[in-house]
C-alpha cells in the first residue's frame, strides 16, 4: 500500500489540476535537436539536474522509475518522495514524484524534457501542492516563491549541464 500523502496521484502526467492545491507551471527553452533532448532527459531522470542545483539527492535506484524512493535535501531540510510515473520516448523524457510522510508539502511535482514538432527542446516543471506541516503553513507565500525559484534553478542547471561540452 502506498504511503503517498496526497490524491489524486498522476495529475502531473495527465495534466489534471486538482482543486485544493497550489499549482505551478514553469517552462524554459533548452535548444534544438534529438541529441540535446536525449542528454537533457538523461540528466533529469538520473537526478544529475537536481544534484547540479546543489541539492543532496539520495535515491533507491540510479534513475527515475515508478516506485523509486528518494530524499532531496537543501540546507537543513530533507524531503522524502517517491517516483509515481516516468516517460521516455522520442518526444518526452522525465518523471513525476509524489510526497511521502515527513515532506513539508503534500502533492506531486514533475520534471520533463520535451521535443516539439519544430525540433525545439523544452524543460517543464509542473506541480500541485499544499502545506502538510507547520513550517510550510507558516511559510505561506514565501513557500510558493521558493518552489517557483527552485523550478527556475533546475532549468538553469539543466541548460548548464546540457549545453557546455556536450
Amino acid at each position: 500500500m502506498s504511503e503517498l500523502t496526497y490524491a489524486p496521484v498522476g495529475g502531473t502526467r495527465s495534466g489534471e489540476r486538482p482543486p485544493g492545491f497550489r499549482h505551478l507551471f514553469y517552462r524554459t527553452p533548452l535548444g534544438t535537436g534529438a541529441d540535446l533532448h536525449r542528454r537533457a532527459g538523461e540528466a533529469v531522470v538520473t537526478f544529475r539536474m537536481h544534484r547540479a542545483t546543489g541539492a543532496r539527492v539520495v535515491a533507491s535506484a540510479p534513475s527515475a522509475e515508478p516506485g523509486v524512493r528518494l530524499t532531496v535535501g537543501a540546507g537543513p531540510l530533507t524531503v522524502p518522495c517517491e517516483v509515481v510515473w516516468s516517460v521516455s520516448d522520442e518526444r518526452r523524457i522525465g518523471f513525476g514524484y509524489g510526497t511521502l510522510p515527513g515532506h513539508q508539502a503534500s502533492g506531486e511535482e514533475a520534471f520533463v524534457v520535451e521535443r516539439d514538432e519544430r525540433d525545439r527542446v523544452w524543460f517543464t516543471v509542473t506541480a500541485y501542492s499544499r502545506p502538510a506541516r507547520p513550517l510550510m503553513r507558516l511559510g505561506g507565500p514565501v513557500a510558493v516563491v521558493l518552489q517557483h525559484a527552485y523550478a527556475r534553478v533546475c532549468g538553469r542547471a539543466l541548460k548548464r549541464l546540457c549545453t557546455v561540452n556536450p
